[in-house]
């Protein structure tokens, strides 16, 4: 994995276990098994001649008309920084999916081993975002991801699935901005703002 300078941010399905992939297991280290069922066959819909993906997360607006853009570092350096492709974990989702999905079902090993045998297991990807904290317009770019190895233009997207879960902590950043903002509104209408850092606080 590639985080540009100055930008923030063996074994066989019938051993397989329903409780290996809950959250905390074994299975959420395998960058493999972290995406929606339906992007592991992705890698064949491309069209012939494909050599690079690039695409873009934006908050489309809600109820509010900016975003706190907070929590992608953590997903990269839990997930994505380093060595994450092994030949034990292309086993093991090997294993999992040709039990997943129907016969005829084609696995991407190729693609897989050719990150570990090229890349070390190191994933050619590039994601660009702005700073943590950084308050952003929706319908802006919050970060882009895009492959940096041609022969690995199915990965940008199998991402995905991972990297959305930055929703969470944006959305409840975003909340607590918002909120802090009545509460600062109030707070120099009624009383004293000098308590601000303190009134809005969560101790569970």
């Amino acid at each position: 994995l590639f985080i540009s300078p100055g930008a923030n941010f063996a074994s066989s399905f019938n051993r397989w276990t329903p409780t290996t992939i809950l959250l905390g297991t074994p299975a959420m280290d395998n960058i493999l098994l972290l995406t929606d069922s339906y992007k592991v066959s992705h890698w064949r819909q491309y069209p012939p001649g494909t050599t690079t993906v690039y695409s873009y997360f934006e908050s489309r607006g809600g109820k509010y008309d900016e975003v706190c853009f907070f929590g992608l570092q953590y997903f990269l350096k839990r997930y994505l920084s380093g060595v994450v492709v092994t030949k034990e974990k292309i086993d093991e989702a090997e294993g999992y999916y040709d039990g997943h999905f129907p016969p005829g079902f084609s696995f991407n090993r190729k693609g897989w081993e050719h990150i570990l045998n090229k890349h070390g297991g190191k994933l050619p990807l590039k994601i660009k975002a702005v700073p943590e904290g950084t308050v952003v317009p929706t319908k802006n770019v919050l970060m882009t991801v895009e492959n940096t190895d041609p022969e690995c233009f199915w990965l940008t997207n199998y991402v995905e699935t991972l990297l959305v879960q930055v929703w969470h902590p944006m959305t409840v950043c975003t909340h607590s901005r918002e909120q802090k903002k009545v509460i600062a509104k109030y707070l120099d209408v009624t009383g004293d703002p000098g308590g601000l850092g303190f009134k809005l606080h969560d101790f569970g």
